[in-house]
């Protein structure tokens, strides 16, 4: 059976009217009750078996039965201030129930059992709503309160029991439902003498049971004998009464004067009370009223009587209260047959009197009558189990109906509502039955409180509807608190928060931690409130006013407890634990903070070259270890008594308003070397209850390491990086397992970093997990050891590209045992190179000037890899005396560049577990740009291998100037020189800020056979010839050194070109004159400038050579004229070349077919290999001319090309040929003779790979080249 139906089956049942003398209820108060308690536990059948017949001639049977008992003072409408005041009773110890059962943390929400309505809702919820039902109970407009029947006793030691009687049921004693006439008074009367066993025989009870039924009749009488038990009282295993007293339960012992014997005759007069008299009582009275009405208004004639007779009261003025309907009215017997057929289950005569008076009442305007005939409906139809549509619309139409009548209806709304509520439940409709909940909540601020949480249950019901679930409970809470209910606030807002927590809804979660901090705190119990409080701290998203209140309001809880308050996991500040980083030192060593923070990978791939191998490493290192080191600790980081282990960790203040951050320290947990046989259950975790203690207990002992403690203040959103250290003093484990900080001076933080994984043990075929600590925070200490300490000094944090300084590698070595076995790499060695040790001795930049009495040497430099330094052999460090070590730093192109330099050392002692360690050291330098350098070379007309060279510099800073001072081609192979004097190019001998200039240069190749016995002139000064300046010698180191690097770095145009060349610019910054005393480092500046070819054209350079000027007497012949084709092959292959001379005449300058090369054999086309000519002869390939075709004297060219017209050779590699070339004048004048094109080609590499940047082939127009021929005299 459903709720409602049970409900029902509860509420809507016969009432039997109870009237006692004070005689009986005396003897009944002997055992702890009253006349009518002693009678409630029986009047509840649930194995009855009683016909029943009705208006119908089919009987049906019922089953179950109930009547409710009420003592005739109560038979009346309850007062309401009374019933407010028991309900607000009833709620508040429930609430100190529930409060005290509640556990200190929020409960996580269980889907599963969320998913049910019921097991949520608290028990006390159905109580309320009987109680509440019970507010509208014994009204005037309705039936089933009514008493059917009314039960009166009197003791047999009352004096003249027989007028007794009589004086019970008199019109002072009865309720006002008799004697106002709502209700036939002649009702069925049950008359009952009681006798107390405890006052003697029941002799004289007999007597008067006969004088009784002699009066009253002998079926209305009854006699009641109790208190049997004479002797003691009886001790009874089941209590029937304790779910009926507030003061009895279940399992509480109670003595009773009654026996046995006197339980079973209450029960059977109850019983036969129902069976034998109530039931067919109710029966008789069903089958006249349904006489009557069926004559007076059933059947076509009497409705339209009836309908005559009510014609008009639809026009008249509404009233709450209606016309007034005594009990004999058709309308009273009408509802009172609908009434009396509903509790003896005919639902469906009840439910069509119910139809058949609704219309009355509605026509009378009889409004609280209709809604009351408009609720029965609605519960008829649902016993029915039919139309669920008509029951929803009969409960709706009722339910507003009430609302309408304002204070009169409220309590029947009320009841109207849960019942309607019930009938929604029962079919599923959990999110209707919460909109009903919701309109039943009334002005009243508890009752509406009540209301809202029973309406959030429903949202529990699948599908669960969470976020409306924890709405309404907060709605219901902000209800609790308005009326004074704090512990029901306080559990309604908790479990709201099992549905918040951990969600993105932050703004309503910060609303129910505040409200549950602070009505905790109004309570005093300030730990739970701090907890709540300590939630809502880092609330970014709120306003700068709502986070100085939740601030000040915390802070204000933790001043009353009157103690620095602990609380494990503050979130002010909020710490990131992905930018938590561990900083130790093992092996491994840093120069600087900078270096520690480098990612590992990088200086790994710096060292491997180092570092010895992993066979080298196992005998030397591993495997010393794994002797050293426990099995235990065998994962474990390695530490070193005396050094620092250090925690990057980053604090970020989410508030608008400033925080001030104290004592924030490291805590953590050492255990000498003899503590490592402790039991693995000690090892366990911290577990989350006992925090705070093992925070403050780890952390007050500090004998055996050293912790650093910061302070600072954070402003509003800001973040910042603090460092954090330990230092052990002793060998043994040292463990880190959080951060503990003040907040304001008043509450302590604490945060356990928490990075634990499980670790899975299988023992003896099962598997049990363990939680271990995070080995990245677990160190095993060892004894101390050296350790280099290093720095490069004067390294400038800002330089202009170009910039070159020589620095010092300082090393110092603070312990007293010797490191030996030194080695060093560094990671950009185009930006910095190591030096020799002589270079300590020299004065910079003076030892990099050219000696005027030394010979230039053009050998090849010992050009320094990239790979591993070694220090010479017996260097070792060892105390406060410095070793240092020369460097050159050249600052190659602009940018920021960061520079790692990692130096292996070895120890002394070979009784270390560590063997050796790595100096990691970290420089940044910002590039600034200086000087743009670019050149342009083109090759000279007038001679072999000489270029013209165009240099253009631009000063790209903005307020700096510089000198150029010099400018040098690298190599033996070429010269250069000036064109113009030094003053020329710079007459103000400097380059200012943004200013460019350009000049030009003669650049030459050097004669082969003079590289050795003469000076080359590679080096051009550019400033003026009096200045103090030496010539820089940029083949010794570092600069020759410097520019190898960069030769790798630039880019070169293709591979196998020999005719490139490289150069040096060298220049200097000008020192400022704003501040003359000021002592800047000498420096000088490089930029090179590397891969720049000769060969604008190609591989082949060539120059015609001949006369200028000559004489002729054209009287007597034409003019032969002689010529040679100087040509050269800079390139490292063989190259074909194919000369085509033209006339000009005949081509007027313009190519024909016949210029391009012809094949062997008149099969091939293209290019193809062809034997060159031998000693350089040409062959002429001139076309015969077609005979019978003459040529015009105006056709004939001035001059034309007398030798070969077409000319193949081969030139081998960097060498040079030279072919004849002859033309023949016919008259004087000047002509150029340039008609001419020279084809090139280089051989393929046979492979099909060749640079796909690099020109195989090329077509080249002639040079100008004018000669002049006069008629001689």
């Amino acid at each position: 059976m459903t709720p409602l139906g049970q409900m029902l089956l509860e509420e809507i049942t016969p009432v039997v009217m109870v009237l006692s003398t004070p005689s009986v209820e005396e003897s009944c108060l002997k055992n702890g009750l009253s006349f009518l308690q002693m009678l409630t536990p029986f009047s509840s059948f649930n194995d009855i078996d009683v016909p029943v017949r009705t208006a119908s001639d089919q009987p049906y049977r019922l089953h179950k039965f109930k009547l409710r008992l009420f003592y005739a003072s109560d038979v009346k409408q309850p007062d309401l201030m009374v019933a407010r005041e028991k309900l607000k009773q009833v709620i508040t110890e429930s609430g100190e129930k529930m409060f005290s059962e509640l556990c200190s943390d929020v409960p996580e929400m269980n889907l599963e059992l969320a998913s049910s309505e019921d097991k949520n809702t608290p028990s006390w919820f159905q109580f309320l709503n009987k109680e509440l039902v019970r507010m509208a109970s014994f009204s005037d407009h309705e039936a089933f309160d009514h008493p059917v029947a009314c039960l009166l006793a009197v003791s047999s030691k009352d004096e003249q029991p027989i007028n007794r009687f009589a004086d019970l049921f008199s019109a002072t004693k009865l309720p006002s439902l008799l004697n106002d006439g709502a209700m036939d008074p002649k009702i069925l009367k049950h008359y009952l003498l009681v006798h107390d066993n405890q006052d003697g025989p029941a002799d004289r009870a007999s007597k008067i049971l006969t004088d009784m039924r002699s009066t009253f009749g002998t079926s209305d009488c009854l006699l009641l004998c109790i208190n049997s038990s004479l002797d003691a009282p009886l001790k009874h295993q089941d209590n029937p009464w304790a779910s009926y007293i507030t003061d009895a339960s279940p399992s509480q012992d109670v003595r009773f004067f009654l026996n046995n014997d006197d339980i079973n005759e209450i029960r059977d007069l109850i019983q036969d009370l129902s069976s034998k008299h109530i039931i067919p009582n109710m029966e008789q009275k069903i089958r006249v009223l349904n006489q009557q009405v069926s004559a007076t208004r059933k059947g076509f004639k009497n409705q339209i009587k009836n309908l005559w007779w009510r014609k008009g009261k639809e026009d008249g003025a509404d009233s709450l209260n209606g016309p007034t309907y005594n009990y004999n009215s058709i309308e009273s017997q009408i509802r009172v047959l609908g009434d009396y057929a509903f509790m003896l289950r005919d639902y469906d005569l009840a439910l069509s009197n119910y139809r058949l008076i609704s219309t009355d009442y509605k026509i009378d305007k009889a409004w609280k009558r209709y809604a009351g005939v408009q609720e029965m409906m609605g519960l008829t139809y649902f016993m029915l189990d039919q139309s669920r549509k008509e029951a929803e619309y009969c409960m709706e139409n009722a339910f507003n109906t009430y609302l309408k009548l304002g204070s009169l209806g409220q309590q029947n709304a009320t009841r109207c509502g849960l019942w309607w509520i019930e009938m929604l439940k029962a079919r599923d409709q959990y999110n209707e039955a919460a909109a009903v909940y919701f309109r039943i909540c009334g002005e009243d601020i508890l009752h509406s409180a009540v209301m809202l949480e029973q309406a959030s249950y429903c949202y529990l019901s699948k599908p669960s509807m969470l976020r409306k679930y924890g709405f309404h409970l907060v709605l219901s809470g902000e209800q609790y608190k308005k009326c004074e209910q704090i512990k029901h606030a306080i559990r309604t807002y908790r479990s709201a928060l099992s549905v918040f927590r951990g969600t993105t809804w932050s703004y309503i979660n910060d609303h129910v931690h505040f409200h549950i901090g602070q009505w905790y705190a109004s309570l005093g119990m300030y730990g739970v409130a701090v907890k709540h409080m300590a939630e809502i701290l880092s609330c970014s998203h709120q306003s700068k006013t709502t986070q100085e209140l939740f601030l000040s309001d915390f802070l204000q809880i933790v001043e009353k407890t009157g103690q620095t308050f602990e609380v494990t996991k503050l979130q002010l500040p909020v710490i990131n634990m992905s930018s938590l980083k561990v900083i130790f030192e093992d092996y491994r060593t840093y120069g600087s903070p900078s270096a520690a923070n480098t990612r590992e990978g990088l200086w790994r791939s710096l060292e491997e070259e180092m570092i010895p191998s992993f066979s080298a490493a196992k005998t030397n290192w591993l495997e010393l270890q794994s002797k050293l080191i426990s099995k235990k600790n065998s994962q474990s980081n390695v530490c070193v008594t005396g050094e620092a282990v250090k925690v990057n960790i980053e604090f970020k203040n989410p508030l608008q308003i400033s925080i001030p951050i104290s004592g924030v320290t490291l805590v953590c947990k050492y255990s000498a070397s003899a503590d490592e046989v402790r039991s693995d259950e000690n090892e366990s975790s911290v577990q989350s209850d006992n925090l705070v203690d093992h925070f403050r207990n780890v952390s007050s002992d500090n004998s055996s390491f050293l912790v650093s403690e910061v302070d600072f203040l954070l402003g509003g959103g800001e973040t910042t990086m603090i460092q954090l250290s330990v230092t052990p003093r002793a060998e043994g484990t040292l463990e880190i397992l959080g951060v503990r900080w003040k907040l304001s001076g008043t509450i302590i933080g604490f945060h356990n970093f928490e990075l634990s994984h499980t670790k899975k043990n299988i023992l003896k075929g099962r598997r049990k997990a363990k939680n271990l600590p995070n080995e990245k925070f677990k160190f095993m200490v060892i004894k101390s050891i050296p350790k280099l300490e290093g720095l490069i000094q004067p390294l400038p944090v800002k330089a202009y590209a170009g910039d070159l300084r020589q620095l010092v590698l300082e090393l110092r070595n603070p312990s007293e045992c010797a490191v030996k076995n030194l080695k060093m790499k560094i990671s950009h060695p185009r930006f910095l190179i190591i030096g020799n040790q002589e270079n300590m001795k020299s004065e910079f930049p003076s030892c990099l000037t050219k000696k005027t009495d030394s010979i230039q040497s053009y050998a090849h430099p010992n050009i320094m890899s990239d790979t591993v330094f070694l220090f010479p052999d017996g260097t070792s460090v060892q105390g406060e005396t410095p070793f240092l070590w020369p460097l050159w730093f050249r600052a190659a192109v602009p940018g920021d560049i960061s520079l790692y330099m990692s130096i292996y050392y070895e120890m002394g002692d070979v009784s270390s577990v560590i063997r050796y360690r790595t100096l990691r050291l970290h420089y940044n330098v910002q590039v600034l740009p200086s000087l743009d350098v670019s050149f342009k070379i083109s090759p000279s007309q007038l001679r072999l291998q000489e270029f013209l060279v165009r240099l253009d510099v631009v000063n790209k800073t903005t307020s700096e100037s510089f000198q150029v001072c010099q400018l040098s081609s690298v190599g033996p192979h070429w010269e250069i020189s000036l064109l113009q004097p030094p003053d020329t190019i710079f007459p103000s001998q400097s380059l200012m800020a943004g200013q460019a200039i350009s000049c030009f240069f003669i650049l030459q190749k050097s004669r082969m056979d003079n590289i050795s016995t003469l000076p080359i002139r590679n080096d051009v000064r550019l400033v003026s010839q009096n200045s103090e300046d030496l010539v820089y010698d940029i083949n010794s180191t570092p600069l020759i050194n410097f520019h190898h690097n960069e030769r790798s770095q630039q880019e070169v145009s293709y591979e196998g070109d020999l005719n490139t060349v490289d150069f040096i610019l060298i220049s200097r910054p000008l020192r400022s004159n704003n501040n003359p005393g000021a002592s800047d480092p000498p420096n000088i500046m490089s930029h090179h400038a590397c891969h720049f070819s000769t060969a604008s054209t190609g591989p082949i350079s060539w120059l015609v050579d001949g006369p200028q000027t000559l004489l002729h007497d054209f009287s007597t012949s034409f003019c032969e004229i002689n010529l040679k084709m100087h040509l050269y092959n800079s390139s490292g292959a063989t190259v074909f070349v194919h000369i085509d001379t033209l006339d000009s005449a005949s081509n007027g300058g313009r190519m024909n077919s016949t210029n391009t090369v012809q094949s062997a054999t008149p099969d091939q086309a293209g290019w193809h290999d062809i034997t060159p000519v031998s000693e350089l002869k040409g062959t002429s390939n001139v076309p015969d001319t077609q005979p019978g075709k003459a040529i015009s004297l105006e056709s004939v060219s001035p001059y034309i090309w007398s030798g070969s017209s077409s000319t193949n050779l081969h030139i081998d590699p960097v060498s040079v040929a030279e072919i004849p070339l002859q033309i023949c004048v016919f008259s004087p004048g000047t002509y150029d003779l340039s008609n001419y094109v020279l084809n090139w080609k280089l051989p393929s590499d046979g492979q099909g790979n060749s640079d796909q940047t690099r020109q195989h082939s090329g077509k080249c127009q002639g040079y100008k080249y004018y000669i002049t021929v006069l008629q001689s005299t």
